[in-house]
C-alpha cells in the first residue's frame, strides 16, 4: 500500500485530516492513500519555492542543465518501475508506459538544448548604441496535470521550467499521485537543490489556492475544455501568466483512393490506444465520397478487439458510465457497442470496449468530447464539406487527413483549424523542438506547452541600451 504526502521541497508532510484513496483501474482496489494538502502546506511550498529560485536563477544555464542530463540518467535506470508504477495506478499497457518514460526522457534531452534557443541577441542599432536583449526566468510555476499521462505532462513542463531557471509546484490528479511523487524523488536524486520542485495534492480547492497565490507567477493546466477556462480566467485575474490546455475531438477525413486495410489499422489504433483517454486520439472519420471499403474495415476490427488485451481500462467506474450514457443517448446507430465486448481481465477493473457509431447527418452528432474508446463516423461527399465541418468544432487540437493525392494534403494542411496536423498519420503529435498545443476551445493562452513554443511562457527579456561614448554629441536615435 503506498502511502503520499507532499512534497515540500524534499520534505514529505502529511495531512492526517484529509486522507483519500487511490485506486487501480485494472482490479478496482485500493492501492494506497493519498494525503492533501492543506493552505498552510501550499504557502511552505511557495516559500521554500521563492527562496531557492532565486539561488537557482543565479546560476549558469550549465549547471541548471546538469540536473537535467543526471535526470535522464535517473530515468533510464528506474524505466521498469516508473512503468510499472503508471500502469498500477493508471491503467495503461506496460508498453504505453515504457513509451511514456521514453517520452519523458526525450523531454529532457530537449530542456538541456534550450541554452542554445534563448540566448541573447546583441545588435548595434544607431551610431556609438548597442542594445543587449537577456533573457531571465519568470519565477515560480505552478504545473495543474492529469491522470492520463501521469509522468509524461509533468515533464512537458518540469524540465524546461528548471533550466530556465524557475521553481515548479505540481499539483498532480488525485487519481494518480504515486507516479508524482516518483518524479519528486528522482529529481533529488538527480541533484535538484531543496525546494525547486515540490508537489501538492488535492482537488478543486488546491487549483483555486494556485491560481489566487500572490507567491505564484505563472500556471500551466492541461485537462478538460471547462476546467481549462475557469483555470485560465481566474489565473489572469490574478495577473498571473497561464496557458490552459482543454480537449478536443479530432477529426479524421479520409479520401476514397486510400488502401482501406492499412487505414482503417491506422485509423482504429487512433482511436483505441490508451482506450481513447489522450486529448489527441482520433475521435470522428469523415469519410470523403465512396469510403464503404474503409469504414467496413474499421467496424471489422472493432469487433474483434477485446476489452483488456487490446483496451487498457478507464480511469473510474464513473468513466465507464459516462460512455455507456453517452451510447445510450446519440441519435447515431451504434454499429459496435463496447459495453457487450469480452473482457480480458480483472472483472473489477473499469473495462469497456471500443465503440462505433454512425451518423446519417453532420448536425446529429454532438459536439462533446467523449474521452473514451468511441469512434463516431460521418459520410460526406466532398473535401470542402469536410474541411468546413471540422472548422465547425469549438475544439481545435488535432486533424488528420488520410489520402493518396497530393493536392487534397494540401488543401486540408491550409484549411483544417487544429494547432496539430497530420498527412497520413492518425495521431499528430509534433516531436520536440516542435511544440504541442492547440487552437480555439483546446487551449487557453498563448504559446505552447512543449518545444520552443514553452519558451515565452517560462521567461521574461529585458532590453539594455548602452551609448559606449557619454561624450559624444550625437542623438542616441543618429
Amino acid at each position: 500500500m503506498y502511502k503520499i504526502g507532499n512534497q515540500i521541497g524534499q520534505e514529505t508532510v502529511h495531512n492526517p485530516a484529509s486522507v483519500h484513496p487511490v485506486t487501480s483501474p485494472l482490479t478496482g482496489q485500493v492501492i494506497g492513500e493519498v494525503s492533501y494538502a492543506d493552505p498552510a502546506m501550499i504557502d511552505r511550498a511557495v516559500a521554500k519555492a521563492r527562496e531557492a529560485q532565486r539561488q537557482w536563477a543565479q546560476l549558469t544555464y550549465k549547471k541548471r542543465s546538469e540536473v537535467l542530463f543526471a535526470m535522464r540518467q535517473q530515468l533510464q535506470a528506474h524505466e521498469d518501475e516508473l512503468a510499472q508504477i503508471i500502469t498500477q495506478e493508471n491503467g495503461k499497457s506496460l508498453a504505453e508506459s515504457r513509451a511514456a518514460v521514453a517520452k519523458a526522457i526525450e523531454l529532457c534531452e530537449f530542456a538541456v538544448s534550450i541554452p542554445a534557443l534563448i540566448a541573447g541577441k546583441t545588435e548595434i542599432v544607431s551610431t556609438g548604441i548597442e542594445v543587449k536583449e537577456m533573457t531571465f526566468p519568470v519565477g515560480v510555476l505552478a504545473c495543474v496535470t492529469p491522470f492520463n499521462f501521469p509522468l509524461m505532462v509533468p515533464m512537458w513542463t518540469i524540465p524546461n521550467a528548471l533550466v530556465c531557471g524557475n521553481a515548479v509546484i505540481l499539483k498532480p490528479s488525485e487519481a494518480t499521485p504515486v507516479t508524482a511523487m516518483k518524479i519528486a524523488e528522482l529529481f533529488a536524486q538527480a541533484g535538484l537543490p531543496d525546494g525547486l520542485l515540490s508537489v501538492v495534492n488535492g482537488e478543486k480547492e488546491v487549483v483555486e489556492a494556485l491560481c489566487d497565490h500572490p507567491g505564484i507567477d505563472a500556471l500551466t493546466f492541461v485537462g478538460s475544455t471547462p476546467v481549462a477556462k475557469l483555470v485560465y480566467k481566474r489565473a489572469t485575474s490574478n495577473l498571473k501568466r497561464c496557458l490552459a490546455m482543454g480537449g478536443a475531438k479530432n477529426h479524421i477525413l479520409v479520401t476514397d483512393e486510400v488502401n482501406p486495410e492499412i487505414v482503417a489499422k491506422e485509423i482504429t489504433s487512433a482511436a483505441y490506444g490508451m482506450s481513447g483517454q489522450r486529448c489527441m486520439a482520433a475521435s470522428v472519420v469523415l469519410a470523403i465520397g465512396h469510403c464503404g471499403a474503409v469504414i467496413d474495415q474499421i467496424i471489422a476490427i472493432s469487433k474483434q478487439m477485446v476489452a483488456g488485451r487490446d483496451c487498457p481500462p478507464l480511469i473510474s467506474r464513473k468513466a465507464v458510465e459516462k460512455i455507456g450514457q453517452y451510447l445510450d443517448q446519440t441519435p447515431g446507430t451504434v454499429v459496435v457497442d463496447g459495453r457487450r465486448a469480452m473482457v480480458e481481465g480483472d472483472p473489477n477493473g473499469y473495462y469497456i470496449g471500443p465503440s462505433v457509431i454512425l451518423y446519417d447527418t453532420m448536425e446529429a452528432m454532438p459536439e462533446e468530447e467523449v474521452f473514451g474508446p468511441t469512434l463516431e463516423i460521418i459520410q460526406v461527399a466532398t473535401l470542402e464539406e469536410a474541411i468546413a465541418y471540422q472548422n465547425r468544432s469549438p475544439y481545435g487540437n488535432g486533424a488528420s487527413i488520410f489520402t493518396d493525392t497530393g493536392l487534397y494534403a494540401q488543401e486540408a494542411s491550409l484549411g483544417l483549424s487544429s494547432g496539430m496536423l497530420g498527412i497520413n498519420i492518425g495521431v499528430p503529435v509534433p516531436r520536440d523542438p516542435f511544440s504541442f498545443g492547440g487552437l480555439k476551445g483546446s487551449k487557453f493562452g498563448y504559446g505552447d506547452i512543449t518545444g520552443y513554443g514553452s519558451l515565452p511562457l517560462l521567461t521574461t527579456t529585458r532590453k539594455v541600451t548602452t551609448k559606449w561614448n557619454p561624450k559624444d554629441k550625437k542623438d542616441w536615435l543618429s
